[in-house]
């Protein structure tokens, strides 16, 4: 019997490692921080690609270069880069289920931090400013998490256990979850709206001028999907006018630069895309690509494919 081994180019040694116990799998590594450079001899016969993690790259580079591609495995659960830019015939799967939790995470941590006040009393400190007052709490809002996905469904269980009630938004109503048709009349019964959906052409300006409007004065938004789903105009705006309040981990532009008035409008709280980026954040990515990329050599279709749900 003819056993059939597939070839994976991986971005490091660490990829390597992590596929070597898969059955039928041959990783051989790139310098995936410099993905223009030339490939190993080897890959032009791989089968799979895994892209080095929020590494910018250009599709065509490696489509051209790469005869024989099939799959794109990520190691990230966004595939705006991606997606629309390799022919048919190429696969493409996500890493989703690996960032999800240290991305929700991150979401809460803001949440918590805006109905605090943790910033301010932080300054306080800093001034030696020793006054007691008392704060908002995140019990009992109402959170709207647009995204109904392995992010969003991390969200909730954590918004749950700090005693707030979640509210789910995906593509298409569905048990538990509501469909978008339904959120302008969402918007006004929440407290917050916490953003966790892919960049796709449907996303993109989905949160503009009217979509703020509808949210009530004094709530938050948090994005931890990508800049370009927010109008970062209208959002100015709102956040001008002291109106709403937001907290912010991706922006358009990206990254944001020194002069841009995001850096010193009031109500925000800002981190550089960082919501993901956590010590074994690698070692979950890979855990998940190494999942996916036995399925495809045992012949099976990867989970994580693209299909623009959410």
């Amino acid at each position: 019997m003819t056993v059939v081994t597939i070839t994976v180019l991986v971005p490091d040694e660490e990829g390597v490692a992590a596929l070597a116990g898969l059955d039928g799998v041959r990783a051989i590594s790139y310098d995936g921080m410099r993905p223009d450079r030339p490939l190993p001899p080897d890959a032009a016969e791989a089968e799979v690609l895994v892209p080095g993690f929020l590494v910018p790259i250009d599709p065509a580079s490696f489509v051209d270069r790469m005869p024989g591609l099939r799959l794109i495995q990520l190691m990230t659960t966004g595939a705006e880069t991606w997606i629309g830019r390799v022919p048919d015939r190429i696969l493409l799967s996500t890493a989703r289920g690996a960032h999800g939790g240290s991305t929700a995470e991150w979401a809460l941590g803001m949440l918590i931090a805006v109905y605090r006040e943790l910033i301010p009393f932080e300054q306080a400190r800093q001034a030696r400013d020793w006054r007691r007052r008392a704060t908002d709490t995140l019990q009992d809002k109402r959170v709207l998490v647009l995204g109904a996905g392995d992010l969003g469904r991390r969200m909730r269980r954590r918004l749950e256990a700090c005693d707030a009630t979640a509210t789910l938004v995906g593509t298409r109503a569905r048990e538990g979850v509501h469909g978008i048709d339904e959120l302008p009349a969402l918007l006004g019964e929440h407290d917050a709206v916490v953003l966790m959906v892919p960049l796709t052409d449907a996303t993109t300006g989905l949160v503009d001028a009217e979509f703020l409007a509808r949210m009530p004065d004094g709530a938050v938004l948090v994005n931890a999907a990508r800049g370009k789903v927010v109008d970062t105009d209208a959002l100015l705006s709102e956040l001008t006018a002291g109106r709403l309040r937001a907290a912010l981990d991706v922006t358009e532009p990206e990254p944001l630069p020194p002069d841009h008035p995001l850096w010193t409008a009031p109500g925000l709280l800002l981190t550089p895309h960082v919501a993901g980026s956590v010590y074994d954040y690698s070692k979950r990515a890979y855990a998940v690509v190494a999942a996916e990329i036995a399925r495809y050599a045992a012949g099976e279709e990867p989970e994580n494919l693209v299909h623009g749900d959410y």
